[in-house]
């Protein structure tokens, strides 16, 4: 099996010591740092944007993975590549008939391109798009908070996105992950995992990262 892309999500940090969380999850392993954008309209909540983005960026020494939940993300992909974004990633639902442009343009910044979906989306709607994207994000909640339950049935997209995409697609899920949910999906085909609350909350870090790629 090939190596599990761990992606803790700093929504579930200490907001006003992010610098110091970024810094400990990456001395604890991990291979990304899952920054969670909401605004508000296309999700209840409102998080960060991408000054955060641009001020955590001299702080992280991996990837920043960049999951946009708002609406007309073709207005902002500048501001988050300006930023320092690494992996962007829109939702279909928000794109729709703007999806391979946004998509092409995110890869014209050089930056790696993601394509989510919400737990009522079938992943038949997006199987057009698998080999534009370097990614696909299947949300095992509904996105807007963290520390949700997840959501089994959701999960089953995994194996019907792996089946139809290219061999290097990274497939991510985010949502109730932890070590029992994240074999789940990493049997079911998945190859990046994001995870907040089990991470950010563990008395051991490290082992709490570790667990998701056992």
């Amino acid at each position: 099996m090939e190596k599990v892309i761990v992606s803790p999500s700093i929504l579930s940090a200490d907001f006003a010591n992010l610098a110091r969380d970024v810094e400990i999850i990456q001395e604890c392993g991990a291979d990304w740092i899952h920054v969670d954008v909401m605004d508000g309209h296309f999700v209840p909540n409102i998080t960060i944007g991408a000054p955060v983005v641009k001020a955590l960026k001299p702080y992280a020494k991996v990837p920043l993975d960049v999951h946009l939940m708002i609406e007309n993300p073709q207005n902002y992909v500048d501001d988050f590549v300006k930023a320092g974004a690494d992996v962007i990633t829109i939702h279909y639902e928000a794109a729709q008939d703007m999806t391979e442009d946004i998509i092409s343009h995110i890869k014209s910044h050089d930056v790696l391109a993601g394509l989510s979906i919400k737990p009522k989306t079938p992943p038949q709607e997006i199987l057009k798009n698998l080999l534009m994207v370097d990614m696909v994000l299947v949300m095992t909640v509904e996105p807007g908070f963290g520390g949700q339950s997840f959501m089994h049935d959701c999960a089953e997209k995994i194996p019907v996105i792996r089946q139809n995409a290219p061999e290097n697609l990274i497939i991510q899920v985010d949502g109730g992950i932890n070590a029992e949910t994240g074999k789940i999906c990493r049997d079911l085909g998945a190859n990046s995992l994001v995870a907040g609350s089990y991470v950010f909350g563990a008395e051991d870090i490290e082992d709490a990262i570790d667990s998701l790629r056992a």
